[in-house]
């Protein structure tokens, strides 16, 4: 696997650090061309393994890359579309900057954590996504557009400050290109290889250089990007949300807190679309629910989540029988100690199965050099105000608690998603119209997540764009 360099740029002309030489280069891009930085550090892959050199961006690179963008020469909307769509089909098959889908997939694996399966499953959705642009954007106009309103952007450059939890995620600042931002990317620090590739495919469909970056750095160089851009969409924790709350130029997107609530019999079909909506693309994702209600017996239905999800296999991450994330040993450890301090006493489910499965590895099995599997947790707590239902754990980790009709939605909100198995369509309205729940699921959806149309957390087009006032003689 590689990660090459144009002929012009290789790592012999960057400063030499003896554990960098041989290593293959993620670098800074600005205006097309893919730069070396002496601010250098070493990616390692979930067991220990040096994957790459990430050149960073310092603060002041972040404003200059801002400012040139906002001189890039304009490109016209159907100009854009038809780049957009071709740079989808070339990161879903091409070869680029040297590496080949299938050595992208395994490269992102082995540094995010994430399941193999994730990133080969993104390469078609991404190249689906990029086709149907035309039509997430235009859906996202309000009616009144091109009449006595138009819908028009409230800026130029937007920064994006990225997560690494799973490679899809990087498919909604692409609806931002579509609509004419110019786009700088600071990539999550687990994986600059997914906006990586795509500004590649982008650069390789044609479209201007000046209107896509690539700006890896510290914290720093993040806060830099953020407050030099027009608007921003940052990823990130519960801090940050509190941090940049009240901006009205940035768009944070953090934990989702997704919930379920069974209001009904507990049967196999049930639980089956629980396993899913908990562990499916190995629980990473902000969509992943983290708690389960039920008015039925909790217990009863914690303890099936437990067996269930115990019986999930423990595979490489490369492999492509993988289901579950793997990071080093001491983050994996750090994230179990993280879920014994929010349990507050309650008990951990799943981990008699695994002590009892023959293995011997508990909850954390090491798997290849330093990588640990982190296997499913399932949490029993018997009230629904549990401080534990507000914790979401890179992993399938879900806290099971009671719910009757008569505690309403109060436990049921705050939720990127929420599932409601019910037949009380009263209390799906309700759901509706409540503005902490952004996405309402009425009975078992198969797949939700992958509709290039349904809402995340409303629609990007909500935050980048305004209706502004035009009348004509």
């Amino acid at each position: 696997m590689s990660l090459s360099l144009p002929s012009a740029l290789s790592l012999q002309s960057l400063p030499s650090v003896p554990s960098l030489q041989s290593l293959p280069a993620v670098p800074v891009l600005r205006d097309g061309q893919e730069r070396g930085s002496r601010d250098t550090r070493v990616l390692h892959a979930v067991n220990g393994a040096p994957l790459a050199a990430v050149h960073e961006a310092p603060a002041l690179v972040a404003r200059l890359t801002t400012k040139a963008m906002r001189q890039a020469p304009r490109m016209p909307q159907d100009e854009r579309l038809t780049v957009l769509a071709a740079a989808g089909r070339l990161f879903a098959e091409a070869t680029l900057g040297g590496q080949t889908p299938e050595e992208y997939c395994l490269t992102q694996a082995l540094a995010s954590g994430v399941p193999v399966a994730v990133a080969r499953r993104t390469l078609g959705r991404m190249s689906r996504v990029c086709g149907l642009l035309p039509e997430i954007v235009r859906r996202q106009s309000p009616v009144g557009a091109g009449g006595t309103a138009r819908w028009v952007r409230r800026g130029s450059v937007l920064a994006v400050v990225a997560p690494s939890n799973h490679p899809a995620t990087h498919a909604a600042w692409l609806q931002a290109v579509a609509m004419g931002y110019r786009v700088a990317v600071r990539p999550g620090a687990r994986d600059p290889f997914t906006p990586l590739r795509l500004v590649r495919a982008l650069l390789a469909a044609g479209i201007e250089p000046g209107w896509i970056g690539l700006l890896p750095g510290a914290h720093g160089a993040a806060d830099a990007l953020t407050h030099a851009a027009d608007l921003a969409l940052v990823y990130g924790s519960e801090a940050t949300v509190a941090r940049l709350r009240g901006d009205d130029r940035v768009l944070v997107r953090g934990p989702g807190r997704s919930k379920v609530l069974v209001d009904g019999p507990l049967d196999d079909a049930t639980l089956d679309h629980l396993v899913t909506e908990i562990a499916a693309d190995g629980g990473v994702r902000c969509t992943n629910a983290t708690a389960v209600l039920t008015s039925g017996d909790h217990r009863v239905l914690a303890e099936a989540l437990a067996e269930r999800l115990a019986r999930l296999p423990v595979h490489l991450i490369t492999e492509e029988a993988a289901v579950l994330p793997a990071r080093s040993l001491k983050d994996a450890t750090g994230l179990r100690a993280s879920l014994d301090r929010a349990a507050r006493g309650a008990p951990e489910l799943t981990r008699r199965h695994y002590d009892k499965d023959g293995t011997g590895e508990g909850p954390l099995p090491v798997v290849d050099g330093d990588a640990a599997v982190l296997r499913p947790a399932v949490l029993c707590v018997d009230r629904n105000d549990h401080p534990g239902l507000g914790t979401e754990l890179p992993f399938p980790c879900v806290w099971v608690a009671p719910w009757q009709p008569s505690d309403g939605l109060a436990p049921l909100d705050d939720s990127l998603a929420l599932t409601l198995l019910t037949d009380n369509t009263a209390l799906v309205e309700e759901a509706l119209d409540t503005p902490g729940i952004r996405t309402v699921l009425h009975g078992r959806v198969p797949g939700w997540w992958t509709d290039p149309y349904l809402p995340h957390d409303g629609y990007l087009g909500q935050f980048l764009k305004e209706a502004r006032g035009f009348a004509t003689s």
